[in-house]
């Protein structure tokens, strides 16, 4: 798609908006319909994954894959023609397996990132819409706000203290101030169109309105779009680790195949026999398929998060979310409905009002402790509802569909309020129009509204009473406003808070304002305090109940709120989250610490952080980091993007999170539920839990192999398996089962048990001693059955079959020991993975049937045993169920002594 008009910085905005055939109230409905299909989606190209045949191919794209395609070929040229023909067949069989799972990873982790949407606000017909991002066309007039990443390219209509960060496009890492009324020449350089608003940008700070002027492709990231889209995705640490494992195992093994082939030789071996037998052993001991086994795992954790509200936007916080050790949660919309609702309004010297009704529906009223307001009371009222009103920037309206609202909570409970009191927004600009605004930011911590009041500026201030007190000189009382009593009104405000409301102060008056474009906070001076409202967003029912989940799982919580300390601590009692009023932290005591040991010591036992501003929030993460916590963070307003990138775990909310929290994130909570970020603590442990699962399996089924070929060769035994009898071996009991092992379902009692150390490895001492014992077992136990078979009299190729059989059914035994590092595989009912027990099932019927099957039989050189010979294999194979059970005992014993020591 072109661009829609040609040089929109160098017009003024009312040209572009008429090039545009548009208006300032923005496009209709059906006008924008039309558009869209004459322009189509806003959206850019996508980088395409890796097609079918491609994943395909990729299979083959291994060292290991060419060493065994050589040794294939070598077979074709000493005419072994069943050899090559087994190796080709393994080649094909493991490539498809291979790309089934791998594609199916790929397409489900593409399907979760279709979950969150850009969405953006939109004027049409004047009033105000969210809407997706894609449905946006030249014409649109686009509402932006800090946090905000802008949407398509905009000309600027308005801007108040509006700041671009374009580093995107320009590589400038400071945030650009923007001037919509600003002309520019036609060559101006795009660093400089101090009057645009390019997508992909991000609203760093300030307001703006800009009408739509190009989208998808015709914008300026559109045409840099290639360079954009292939960016290389990086790879979580855990694969990196694995990777680095494989290729550490792969040089032990191809060491210890070296000297196993240099055994064979000396033993009168042929070189082609020695070579196919150096190429199984290879396959058979590394772990190729670990990476991809792992990928499956993750991916499948990552879709079993996002049923849970929890999108995971890189893989990494799959792993993470198992260590963590700390969570640093919001309050508003976190731990509350995020349904702010005014229930106080308190007047200077005055009992408080009573506000009925809850959330966002504008039904109730409002009475004085004596009733019904007289009409005095009602002026009053009046002036306090029309400060509410003018200083917001929220909407709220009748449609069709009922009661719709969008904005700033605590602006639209104001407006919900003012409707009880029979004003609204829309009427109020009408007669008081409006000039100018200072916009709400959390280090502000206020907003101002000037507005035109019988032909003379005034302001309409609402804020933290702590910031809007300064600027007052008078308190309204009735018909005639008095000198302020600080003390008095600050007194009736920790009452309040005590209570658990949050207080807002609204302030008006008449300012001296020469240019009505410089609005700004020093001339908001000598203005009427009009009162407070006291506000309540009630806890999430959940919220308590996840709380004391964390607590058992031995994770700390604390809450980390811009809200008044008395407001915090209502809350945090509610909660159960406090032991003592010492654990409150307030922003003012972080602002005083005076170096890091100081700070350190503040945050080391709090559980309540108030009156924080967001750039502190960084500052108490690093604070927890340094005391060892792995530290997980929620945020969702554009300064909170620091402390969500420090921390080990940055959690934006899905509904209020601004774009550049989402984008900072590792996790999104699209519920914005507290108990949802508990609920993803639990699936990251099930998730890291079952990658282990799978190393496990890979890995010691791999070293068994190589326990039983190196004792056969330095005893003196002929092989024990040869070359095509290894690679089935692989092939049917690594085929599906590791993979099986990714979809392992939770075992019970993952929020009952401490985190993980964050520092400790994937191969800790547990994993250790489970991969040697193992082992040892069924490498040992094989070797003793291979020559106890010799002994018998059977012969080689006899006891070739009867070895295969029992490693196969050692491998099969083994993988339900896999299951659980710690309980007891009676106790663990296999019907709760049907997917691993019939695939297990599935491969042991496949050797059963290569036994009888004429042709690969032979070139298995395999064939049926008796009944009592399966009875007697059978029952060696469990010997690693009994030992492996034996170890989890063991272990229990030692951990429950260390417990009572």
């Amino acid at each position: 798609m072109m661009q829609s008009v040609s040089t929109p910085h160098a017009r003024s905005a009312d040209a572009v908006v008429d090039a545009l055939q548009g208006s300032r109230h923005g496009l209709s409905q059906a006008e924008a319909a039309a558009r869209l299909e004459h322009y189509g989606p806003n959206r850019l190209p996508r980088a395409q994954p890796p097609g079918l045949a491609q994943v395909f191919l990729r299979q083959f794209a291994s060292p290991l894959i060419y060493v065994l395609l050589a040794a294939a070929l070598l077979s074709l040229l000493i005419r072994h023609w069943s050899d090559a023909g087994f190796i080709f067949a393994v080649l094909l069989l493991n490539a498809v397996i291979g790309t089934l799972q791998e594609f199916s990873a790929q397409r489900a982790a593409l399907s979760l990132g279709e979950l969150v949407a850009t969405r953006c606000r939109v004027l049409r017909s004047g009033d105000s819409y969210e809407i997706d991002a894609t449905g946006l066309v030249p014409g649109d007039i686009v509402l932006l706000e800090a946090g905000d990443r802008v949407p398509a390219d905009l000309r600027l209509l308005v801007a108040h203290d509006l700041e671009l960060d374009e580093s995107l496009l320009t590589g400038e890492s400071l945030p650009v101030a923007k001037q919509a009324t600003a002309l520019l020449p036609t060559d101006t350089v795009l660093a400089e169109r101090r009057n645009m608003a390019f997508a992909g940008t991000l609203a760093a700070r300030g307001r703006g309105q800009g009408v739509v002027v190009a989208t998808g492709l015709g914008t300026e990231l559109g045409r840099i779009a290639a360079d954009v889209l292939g960016q290389a995705l990086g790879q979580a640490p855990l694969l990196m680790r694995m990777q680095r494992f494989t290729r550490l195992v792969a040089v032990a093994v191809g060491v210890a195949a070296a000297v196993m082939a240099v055994v064979a030789l000396w033993q009168g071996m042929s070189y082609s026999d020695v070579f196919l037998l150096a190429v199984a052993l290879a396959v058979s001991g590394i772990p190729e398929g670990l990476p991809v086994a792992l990928t499956v795992a993750l991916a499948t954790g990552m879709h079993r998060m996002a049923k849970r509200h929890v999108i995971i936007r890189r893989l990494v916080a799959v792993e993470a979310l198992g260590s963590c050790t700390f969570i640093a949660t919001d309050k508003t919309g976190t731990l509350t409905v995020n349904q702010l609702t005014a229930r106080r309004i308190l007047f200077p010297r005055q009992q408080p009002w009573e506000v009925s009704g809850e959330g966002m529906i504008p039904e109730g009223a409002i009475r004085t402790p004596r009733g019904v307001p007289d009409e005095a009371e009602k002026a009053l009222l009046e002036r306090l509802c029309l400060a509410a009103v003018l200083s917001s920037e929220a909407f709220l309206g009748q449609r069709e569909s009922g009661w719709v609202w969008h904005g700033d909570a605590v602006d639209v409970a104001l407006l919900v309020m003012a409707h009880k009191a029979g004003i609204n927004r829309a009427e109020a600009l009408n007669r008081c129009p409006e000039l100018a605004v200072i916009p709400f930011e959390s280090d502000r911590m206020y907003a101002a509204s000037l507005n035109r009041v019988d032909g003379r500026p005034h302001a309409f201030v609402k804020g933290a009473l702590e910031r809007v007190l300064p600027m007052c000189t008078r308190m309204a009382c009735g018909d005639v406003d008095s000198r302020i009593d600080a003390a008095a009104i600050e007194a009736q405000a920790q009452d309040l808070a005590r209570q658990g409301f949050r207080v807002l102060a609204l302030a008006t008056g008449e300012v001296g304002v020469e240019d009505e474009d410089h609005f700004t906070a020093e001339q908001l001076r000598g203005l009427a305090l009009l009162g407070l409202v006291g506000m309540i967003d009630p806890l999430r029912p959940e919220a308590k109940s996840a709380i004391a989940a964390c607590r058992r799982a031995g994770i700390r919580v604390a809450m980390v709120t811009g809200d008044h300390p008395q407001t915090a601590l209502a809350i945090v009692r509610e909660l159960e989250l406090l032991e003592g009023d010492e654990q409150l932290v307030t922003g003012p005591q972080l602002q005083q610490a005076g170096d890091e040991a100081a700070l350190d010591r503040l945050t080391r036992d709090a559980r309540v952080f108030a009156r924080v501003e967001p750039s502190q929030k960084l500052g108490i993460v690093q604070s927890l980091q340094r005391q060892g916590h792995f530290v997980a963070v929620s945020g969702d307003g554009a300064n909170d993007a620091p402390a969500l990138h420090a921390a080990q775990v940055g959690i934006a909310m899905g509904r209020s999170g601004t774009d550049v929290a989402r984008e900072n994130a590792d996790i999104i909570i699209t519920d914005d539920h507290f108990a949802s970020i508990v609920a993803g603590v639990e699936e990251g442990r099930i998730a890291y839990a079952n990658v282990r699962k799978v190393i496990f399996l890979l890995v010691s089924t791999g070293a068994a192999e190589l326990v039983l070929f190196t004792l056969a060769l330095f005893t003196g035994q002929p092989l024990p398996l040869l070359a095509v009898q290894l690679l089935w071996l692989n092939l049917v009991t690594n085929g599906i089962q590791d993979v099986a092992l990714a979809f392992e379902p939770g075992e019970g009692g993952e929020l009952q048990r401490p985190p993980r150390p964050p520092q400790e490895p994937v191969f800790n001492r547990l994993m250790i001693e489970r991969v040697l014992l193992s082992a040892l077992v069924i490498g040992v136990m094989a070797f003793l059955v291979y020559q106890w078979l010799l002994g018998r009299g059977f012969s080689l190729d006899e006891a070739r079959n009867g070895t295969l059989l029992l490693m196969v059914l050692f491998e099969n035994i083994h993988v339900f020991n896999s299951r659980s590092e710690t309980r007891s595989v009676f106790r663990h009912s296999p019907l709760r993975n049907p997917l691993l027990l019939l695939g297990t099932a599935v491969a042991q019927l496949v050797h059963i049937g290569a036994m009888y099957t004429p042709g690969l039989r032979d070139v298995l050189r395999i064939q049926p045993v008796s009944w009592q010979h399966w009875l007697e294999l059978l029952g060696l194979a469990l010997s690693v169920l009994l030992a492996m059970e034996l170890h989890k005992r063991v272990r229990a014993w030692s951990d429950n002594r260390e417990d009572k020591g």
